[in-house]
């Protein structure tokens, strides 16, 4: 992995491997520093044999992530009008779309800890994970719209499957921040905590599914976003191809055995 500024942390401690989005005082907006920090770090995570499970988190108690840095945008934009040519938003392909593919393609379990606003891209970022755990003072808002853009970091894909076509409209075309409680009744958030008890709770769910039987957990994400854009014939041949995999895994018989040693702690192996 290539040496970067502290704009996002990285680190693995017994298979689970904590990325802190660490710009407080700019929110935690994304600048290309940042960007390109949270891609290379992130498809480490998702090379690393020893990472079992992600938690993608922010530093601070305002921002999860508000999306792009405006400022640096606006200076793109100057630069790509003065020269006549160019692309101010390349950065969709080249930073946004890489992100968001190595949260929902590794093969392993992601956790957001989304701990204030998630907004733009830090709200697809959030989505773009297998599961999110919010304080009860985080916000969430699409934004896009609000400065004449269209839907990037997946959220066309993401947002609707969650909470189905209407309400992913709604959202889109008059974005406006939605609490936390808001975005739990939707189905955004899948567990609401006290924001003081955030870090510890979501740090939680990530050590329970690095602890977990990762085969198993892979198959199910590979599974899910397979079944997302097939029939019903091809997800039960899928499910068939999967199972097999799990099945042949060491884990699969680990659990068994537990089960039937009434062990309610097996110690899984990822393999």
């Amino acid at each position: 992995m290539a040496d970067h500024d502290d704009s996002v942390l990285y680190e693995v401690s017994d298979g689970l491997a904590t990325i802190t989005i660490n710009r407080p005082d700019a929110m935690n907006a994304m600048d290309t520093a940042a960007k390109v920090a949270l891609r290379d770090v992130l498809q480490s995570a998702g090379a690393d044999t020893a990472v079992r499970a992600v938690l993608l988190t922010a530093a601070g108690g305002r921002a999860f992530c508000v999306g792009q840095d405006l400022k640096e945008h606006l200076s793109n934009l100057s630069e790509v009008r003065a020269s006549g040519g160019g692309n101010a938003l390349s950065t969709v392909r080249e930073h946004y779309n890489p992100i968001v593919r190595a949260l929902t393609e590794m093969p392993k379990p992601v956790v957001a800890g989304v701990n204030g606003a998630a907004a733009g891209a830090g709200f697809g970022f959030a989505l773009a994970c297998d599961y999110r755990v919010a304080a009860d003072t985080a916000s969430f808002n699409t934004s896009f719209a609000a400065v004449a853009l269209t839907a990037d970091s997946g959220v066309s894909w993401t947002l609707p499957r969650l909470i189905g076509h209407s309400r992913a409209a709604d959202l889109l075309l008059f974005p406006r921040s939605i609490s936390a409680q808001d975005a739990h009744d939707l189905g955004i958030v899948n567990k609401l905590v006290p924001a003081a008890d955030l870090v510890a709770e979501a740090t939680a769910v990530a050590r329970a599914l690095a602890d977990g039987p990762t085969v198993a957990y892979a198959a199910l994400k590979e599974s899910l976003a397979y079944g997302a854009g097939h029939t019903l014939g091809e997800a039960l041949e899928k499910e068939d191809e999967l199972q097999t995999r799990a099945g042949a895994s060491q884990d699969h018989g680990i659990a068994v055995q537990a089960f039937l040693d009434k062990d309610r702690s097996p110690k899984y192996v990822g393999r």
